[in-house]
């Protein structure tokens, strides 16, 4: 009998060692760097094929900035003031480091030394598809790394929106202005 009282007692004493500390194993935080990849993120992209639960990519228009498999010519949904309005707030956020606020690529990480993104506003731009650019956002383009784990499809698309908006300002007249606000723009002259 106490041979038994005598394991039992040791049986209990070893619960508590067999204890798995799964909170406490080595691991990385979402954005940390890794040097375990080449690419550096710890996160990695879904795989091809992948669907999230919940929702299903199926719109090439929207999602991949593609109609059937070229640069798409037009925007998936119809561009409000409300969209260009997001569009140039995402702008600031994402793009103004680069691209600068006139999108001429003068941006605050050109004046410390990085490599000089390109003019929105040369003609190869300005003739580009919208598509285009919504491509590059999703994939990254040379220095440019993509922004699609951060940005929603939906304001790729405004971003998009927001630089035609800003290559119609750079070459824009009198005529382009709408009659009800010439009025407005001339007294400011």
């Amino acid at each position: 009998m106490r041979t038994s009282q005598l394991l039992a007692v040791l049986s209990l004493a070893l619960v508590p060692a067999c204890r798995q500390d799964m909170h406490d194993q080595p691991k990385l935080q979402a954005l940390e760097r890794s040097t375990f990849f080449d690419d550096e993120r710890t996160m990695r992209p879904a795989l091809e094929g992948t669907v999230a639960r919940g929702h299903l990519d199926e719109d090439e228009h929207l999602y991949a900035g593609t109609v059937a498999g070229q640069p798409a010519e037009t925007f998936p949904f119809e561009i409000t003031r409300s969209v260009l309005d997001r569009g140039a707030e995402r702008y600031r956020i994402y793009c103004t480091p680069c691209h600068a606020a006139a999108g001429n690529g003068e941006g605050m990480v050109v004046q410390r030394g990085m490599k000089h993104p390109p003019s929105f506003h040369i003609q190869r731009l300005r003739e580009a598809p919208p598509g285009y650019f919504f491509d590059v956002m999703t994939r990254g383009f040379g220095a440019m790394y993509d922004v699609s784990d951060r940005v929603s499809p939906e304001d790729r698309w405004a971003i998009t929106a927001y630089i035609r908006a800003l290559q119609l300002s750079q070459s824009a007249t009198l005529e382009d202005v709408p009659q009800s606000e010439r009025a407005a723009l001339e007294a400011t002259r």
